[in-house]
């Protein structure tokens, strides 16, 4: 979440909302969590390490490197977030395993 202020201005209105909810919510939120999954996702965080690239550059640029190359509308991004919040409310209450694995191209 640190890293979300950086990213609010990239897209569009409905991906700046986006951002601004996720960042005002408490930090342990189902929101935050939710959009914190979306960004792993999205970079690809889990095939991150010390030596590649990515690491290098950093998880900020990372960040808005992969929100920058989205080609698709902000309001694609806004469903993955919800299917992410879907998927985390899940977990939370032990319905449904973890989905960190799943990575969007």
């Amino acid at each position: 979440m640190r890293v979300a202020p950086n990213l609010a201005d990239l897209r569009g209105d409905v991906w700046r909302q986006l951002v601004l909810r996720a960042s005002a919510a408490p930090s342990t939120s189902p929101t935050q969590l939710a959009f914190s999954l979306l960004l792993i996702r999205m970079n690809g965080c889990l095939t991150c390490h010390t030596d590649c690239y990515r690491a290098m550059r950093g998880c900020t640029l990372c960040a808005v490197t992969a929100v920058r190359r989205f080609r698709g509308p902000d309001e694609e991004l806004v469903a993955m977030f919800d299917q992410a919040l879907v998927e985390v409310e899940g977990y939370l209450q032990g319905e449904q395993p973890a989905l960190i694995e799943v990575v969007y191209d």
